[in-house]
C-alpha cells in the first residue's frame, strides 16, 4: 500500500508516494512516485535491498502503484527508467507490461569514475498506456 507526502527529493518537485512502512523496515526497500499533474503521467521508482530481491516484494509494490494510479488517480501513463545493465528492473517493468521505448545514453551521473571525473550511465526507459493496463487486467 502507498499513500502521498509532500516530501521533495533530489530537487524534484512532489508531490511523492512512498511505502508507508519503510521508516519501520528500512533494510527491505523503498519505492516512491512523482506525477506530472499537466500530463496525468507518473514515474514510480524502486530501490530495494538485494537480501530481499527475488521475492516478489518490488512486483507487488509497483503492481499497486500502478494499480492505483490508473484506477484512482487518473493516470493517462506511467514511465520508469532503469540503468542499462539493471536487468533485474528491466524484467520486472516487462513483467508489468510496460514497453522499452529507449535509451538515453549517458543519461544521468550517480558515480564518478576513478579519476574523479563524473561516470554518466545509460539509461533505459519503460513505459504502460492506461489502454495497456486495461488490457492486461482483463486478461
Amino acid at each position: 500500500m502507498l499513500f502521498e507526502s509532500s516530501d521533495t527529493r533530489l530537487g524534484a518537485g512532489g508531490p511523492w508516494f512512498e511505502s508507508p512502512h519503510f521508516d519501520q523496515y528500512p533494510a527491505v526497500g523503498k519505492s516512491h512516485g512523482n506525477k506530472n499533474a499537466t500530463r496525468n503521467t507518473f514515474s514510480p521508482c524502486w530501490m530495494l535491498n538485494e537480501a530481499y530481491q527475488g521475492k516478489g516484494y518490488a512486483f507487488d509494490a509497483v503492481y499497486a502503484f500502478l494499480d492505483h494510479r490508473f484506477s484512482q488517480k487518473g493516470a493517462r501513463r506511467i514511465y520508469a527508467y532503469t540503468e542499462d545493465y539493471n536487468l533485474s528492473s528491466q524484467h520486472l517493468c516487462e513483467k508489468l507490461g510496460m514497453r522499452q521505448e529507449g535509451v538515453f545514453f549517458e543519461f544521468i551521473s550517480f558515480l564518478k569514475n576513478p579519476d574523479g571525473t563524473l561516470r554518466y550511465e545509460n539509461t533505459v526507459q519503460y513505459a504502460l498506456l492506461k489502454k495497456g493496463w486495461d488490457l492486461k487486467q482483463s486478461d
